[in-house]
């Protein structure tokens, strides 16, 4: 078996209901939605050259406890998975359906002016990252701030969304947005080229309304995939990799997208702290230079006087070169394999302000780390356990299980079984678990209660498996076996609401 099969196109879409294997909890009534790149061989009869490139597609698992399956006895009560997947038709895929695909991320050629003229006027819409509900929408989201409107039951494109520019806006975007969940509002970071360069904060409320936190200035944009949030900060991470903005007026065509970022390990990594409330910014201490896509959680200590944050992180942004489809097939997986790091933002120092504070780092995990996440119930809170993609390190394989990291104890859970090759890890909480404390160290979030949810890749059977692991224990509880071997994606989110109404 080999990891080269999970980059493959798939090109088939499926609305079936699919048999359980083993018993669903009850309460685990709601849809996982997940998102990623669903084509690499377009079909247009071209290509893309970079795994971030492929064109989007979601795949939706809704839980259906107590359903007759197919292939039972008629009668007999069981558990079933009503599963859907679907391209989005958006405008690179109907470009790509030309045979007129122009570039995204990575894939080809272009002036970098035309493609700031193309983030002003018409921004690159291949949504293949994650789906979010902002409002009463469902959102997919990319490097760009043009949203696709997906019909959560359908997986049909409803057209685009976006905001009406009143606000201060970039040509860039954060891909994931980070939801407080004692507001229920959701937070996101534009970059604006210009003559000053700026990274714009908002947040969207439960209505879908956008409101301007406050603007940070850069003389270098960073590449920024994601930041941290708490209840009173927005922490930005800005990496050493940067774009000169003076490299938009030189003639002629340039490298794709991210090929113009720059490592530039001289600057070191600063981290930006900005008050939710005020605007202002309030701490922005440096550190070494690292690079990392995902923050996993962030939370406030000391009445708000310290600030952590986990990140996974690589040692500089080489690898995103790796990422190439002809490495990934050849099987050079080096830039897959992260490590957890703890960074802890010091905001006393000498004095409170942006002179005075501090940053430290400490490692919580380094043998190898792949899209790490935590309860959507500590989001914003301490969290004790992080979620990840099991990878080698130095890395000679795609994910070969699941890991639960207890950050507290060092501890650390593997599972393996039921394929070879495994997918992001959601946990998804019990919404009525054994206790109801909700101190720090408590229940209801904090805690295992819940279960944990994969898709692995079973090359030799040609086909993919969506697993549900018990949240403390990370064995088996259910399997469901998919019509088809889905190409390696990359985000997912459940949806309680999305109940068994979203049956195939």
């Amino acid at each position: 078996m080999c990891p080269q099969s999970g980059f493959h196109s798939l090109h088939d879409e499926a609305a079936v209901t699919l048999d359980v294997d083993g018993s669903l909890p009850d309460w685990l009534t709601g849809s996982l939605v997940r998102t990623g790149p669903g084509a690499f061989e377009l079909p247009g009869g071209s290509a893309v050259d970079h795994w971030f490139d492929g064109l989007a597609m979601c795949y939706r698992f809704t839980f259906d406890p107590g359903d007759r399956g197919q292939g039972r006895e008629q009668g007999e009560p069981t558990d079933a998975v009503h599963y859907r997947n679907r391209f989005l038709r958006t405008d690179a895929y109907r470009d790509a359906s030309d045979g007129e695909f122009t570039g995204g991320f990575a894939t080809g050629e272009t002036t970098l002016r035309d493609r700031l003229l193309s983030l002003f006027s018409d921004p690159y819409d291949n949504t293949n990252i994650v789906v979010e509900r902002v409002g009463d929408r469902y959102l997919a989201l990319t490097e760009s701030p043009r949203r696709v409107v997906v019909d959560p039951t359908t997986l049909g494109t409803r057209g685009h969304h976006g905001y009406d520019g009143s606000d201060p806006s970039g040509q860039l975007a954060c891909a994931h947005l980070k939801r407080d969940p004692a507001t229920g509002a959701l937070v996101n970071v534009e970059t604006a080229f210009g003559r000053t360069n700026r990274y714009h904060v908002h947040a969207l409320t439960p209505a879908g309304d956008r409101r301007h936190l406050g603007s940070v200035e850069t003389d270098a944009p960073a590449y920024m995939h994601s930041f941290a949030l708490t209840p009173r900060y927005v922490v930005l991470t800005e990496f050493p990799l940067r774009v000169d903005p003076t490299r938009f007026l030189r003639p002629g065509r340039q490298p794709p997208f991210i090929e113009q970022f720059e490592w530039h390990p001289d600057r070191g990594t600063r981290v930006v702290v900005l008050d939710r409330t005020t605007g202002e910014v309030v701490a922005s201490p440096t550190t070494d230079p690292v690079f990392g896509f995902h923050h996993v959680n962030a939370f406030e200590r000391d009445g708000g006087r310290r600030i952590v944050f986990d990140l996974e992180t690589v040692p500089d942004a080489s690898g995103i070169g790796d990422l190439y489809l002809d490495e990934l097939r050849d099987g050079d997986l080096g830039a897959i394999a992260g490590r957890l790091e703890r960074f802890t933002v010091d905001l006393q120092g000498d004095r409170y302000g942006v002179d005075g504070a501090t940053v430290a780092r400490e490692t919580l995990y380094a043998d190898g780390t792949a899209l790490p996440t935590a309860s959507p119930g500590r989001w914003c809170r301490p969290h004790r356990y992080v979620y990840a993609m099991s990878m080698a390190q130095p890395a000679t394989d795609w994910a070969h299980g699941v890991l639960k990291i207890d950050t507290e104890t060092g501890a650390v859970i593997e599972h393996t079984d039921g394929g070879a090759y495994f997918g992001e890890p959601i946990f998804v909480p019990d919404p009525d678990p054994d206790s109801d404390s909700d101190s720090d160290s408590g229940s209801n979030g904090a805690t295992d209660d819940g279960v944990v949810l994969t898709v692995a890749l079973d090359p030799g059977a040609d086909r993919s498996r969506l697993l549900v692991l018990d949240g403390e224990t990370l064995t088996e509880r259910a399997r469901a076996t998919l019509p088809h071997a889905a190409p390696f994606d990359f985000h997912g989110r459940y949806f309680p609401e999305i109940t068994v109404a979203a049956r195939a």
